[in-house]
């Protein structure tokens, strides 16, 4: 498996503007499907989207399409997410993951995926 770690997180108004990067160490990371999850204080986490191997495919929550865009680069190894126009609503600790569990990419449930990150903290001021 890979090991994950996230960054770009912060602090931001409403409206503005991060980017995330998962860095992957391994050389096998291009043969990962990714995902990003977030979780908001008292909330479950939940699945924001995620990327095929390839890159490819991809799968966005409906709570963050047209806003965020996911990418990757396999010669890098990492795993990005462009989030535009953030609302207040998508405070929380964003995490990387990588798919262990062959599944359709729009499935995004929590067990699919075996490596994550630590985490990076993402906050928006209204």
């Amino acid at each position: 498996q890979v090991q994950l770690v996230e960054s770009g997180g912060g602090l931001v108004q409403a409206g503005g503007s991060l980017r995330l990067s998962c860095a992957a160490s391994g050389r096998t990371f291009s043969i990962y499907a990714m995902g990003w999850f977030r979780q908001a204080p008292g909330k479950e986490r939940e699945g924001v989207s995620s990327i095929s191997s390839r890159g490819d495919i991809t799968y966005y929550a409906d709570s963050v399409k047209g806003r965020f865009t996911i990418s990757r680069d396999n010669a890098k190894n990492t795993v990005y997410l462009q989030m535009n126009n953030l609302k207040p609503e998508d405070t929380g600790i964003y995490y990387c993951a990588a798919r262990t569990v062959l599944r359709p990419i729009a499935t995004m449930n929590l067990a699919d995926f075996g490596s994550w990150g630590q985490g990076t903290q993402v906050t928006v001021s209204s």
